[in-house]
């Protein structure tokens, strides 16, 4: 089960330390209003999928709740099926797909969990509602 803060289910993005920072950082500027999760995720972690209208305590690095955040839009796609609209608005700084589907599939591999091009991932779309 996932961390609850204050109420609500914990948003965490990637892993502890710079990364989480930088991503953080990139939702509190208002660059980066999409993110893109491993189904299995949900299964490993007896999670429920994020819902439209959902809000989320957006955590950094400490844990300490920075954000929340309003769920927008969830889908459930094949991870070849990721659109460039989605993948751009990660504001992660990708200069196409390909750059972002790179990435992606380095980190994956990285943290032990592989992508295959019809591996469930959940795009989810999401905005900003109040800073703490």
């Amino acid at each position: 089960m996932w961390p609850r803060v204050d109420g609500m289910r914990a948003l965490e993005l990637g892993t502890p330390g710079e990364m989480r920072e930088w991503l953080t950082g990139l939702v509190l500027d208002g660059r980066k209003t999409a993110t893109t999760g491993l189904l299995d995720e949900y299964v490993e972690e007896t999670e429920g999928l994020e819902f439209a209208g959902e809000r989320l305590a957006l955590v950094g690095d400490d844990g300490e709740h920075v954000a929340t955040i309003e769920i927008t839009a969830v889908e459930v796609v094949p991870y070849r099926d990721v659109t460039w609209e989605h993948a751009a608005a990660e504001g992660e700084g990708d200069s196409s797909l390909e750059d972002w589907r790179a990435g992606h599939s380095r980190f994956w591999a990285g943290i032990g969990t592989p992508v295959e091009e019809d591996t469930p991932v959940v795009c989810m779309r999401f905005q900003v509602v109040a800073r703490t």
